[in-house]
């Protein structure tokens, strides 16, 4: 089973918000996922994001793949830079 941590799609049209989750690869977009790690919201000025960073690292070095929206993401939170310090 391929997991990877990517972005589900929540909010209204016109008016997006997303969530962080953790799913397996064959699941849809915002079809079922395995564990949540925070929340964005590109519509906030700034951008919100909260997140758990205790868990990404875990999901990372557990082998989990980061979205390539998702990998920018963390590497602005500085979470890449604690993952690639971690190995």
């Amino acid at each position: 089973m391929s997991v990877k941590i990517r972005l589900k799609r929540m909010g209204s049209n016109r008016n997006p918000a997303y969530r962080f989750v953790v799913a397996d690869s064959r699941k849809p977009r915002d079809g079922r996922f395995i564990e949540e790690l925070g929340h964005y919201n590109p519509t906030t000025e700034p951008e919100t994001v909260k997140l758990d960073e205790e868990k990404a690292l875990e999901w990372l070095q557990n082998g989990a793949k980061p979205s390539d929206t998702v990998r920018n993401l963390f590497s602005d939170q500085g979470i890449m830079e604690k993952f690639d310090e971690m190995k």
